[in-house]
């Protein structure tokens, strides 16, 4: 099992760390990482390890067995042994764009209201696919409302929430693809806004920014049909 210190603090630069096995791919896996690992339309991280004056690149973040969080090298060199105490460092500058575009794409899913049928991120723009029949013609309006919320600088945080009290509540499940573990466990939730006059709450595994001013300045990029009942919207970063 590794610790996942990105969802007690997603500003995380760089952690100590101990090896605790290497899989027969090559890729390594610590007892704790700040490295995020591919899931939810959210890239895995990218970055180094550094120990005993050795340096390995690290080109992107799995998931493993169970609950290991698999580091994949860029390249062929000399992997840390097991049991060996490392330094992780993060690609903060890619990590930091991810946080903001998937922050970005929640507040797009609450100006466009319709159930979310998936979802993609990148360090420039992110994408999310919409169960809608036709594009919507308001363009200028939904940009304006995406960078109305950013201007509001409003919280960004996390809570939690029983699988039994979110089956309960399934209207905080936006997305079609993808559910969380309804009924059995407990959902990690973001919270866009105040616990009492919040903008968006819904479950989400990924990395968010603290406030949504941290987002910067955000363009509606192209409507594409995607099938009958299905528009893809782009959102870019300004910068």
């Amino acid at each position: 099992m590794t610790k996942l210190l990105f969802r007690d603090d997603s500003y995380l630069r760089d952690a100590p760390a101990v090896v605790q096995a290497i899989t027969p791919e090559g890729g390594v896996v610590l007892d704790q990482t700040i490295f995020y690992p591919t899931g939810g339309g959210q890239p895995g991280d990218s970055g180094w390890l550094g120990w005993d004056g050795r340096h390995l690149p690290i080109a992107t973040t799995v998931k493993g067995d169970g609950d290991a969080v698999v580091l994949v090298p860029s390249e062929a060199a000399a992997l840390p042994p097991v049991g060996a105490h490392l330094v992780q460092t993060l690609d903060w500058d890619r990590r930091h764009k991810h946080m903001r575009v998937h922050t970005a794409l929640h507040l797009l899913s609450v100006v466009i209201p319709f159930a979310v049928t998936g979802g993609q991120i990148a360090a420039q723009y992110g994408r999310l696919d919409f169960n809608m029949p036709d594009a919507p013609e308001n363009r200028d309006e939904i940009e304006a409302a995406l960078n109305e919320f950013v201007g509001m600088d409003a919280r960004v945080s996390e809570g939690w929430m029983t699988g039994a009290e979110l089956e309960a509540n399934p209207h905080l499940v936006k997305t079609m693809a993808v559910k969380p573990p309804m009924g059995a466990g407990d959902v990690r939730l973001i919270r866009i806004g105040e616990d009492d006059e919040w903008i968006d709450l819904q479950p989400c595994g990924g990395t968010h920014v603290a406030r949504t001013g941290e987002i910067g300045a955000l363009r509606l990029g192209k409507m594409e049909k995607k099938g009958r009942l299905n528009r893809r919207v782009y959102l870019h970063l300004d910068s």
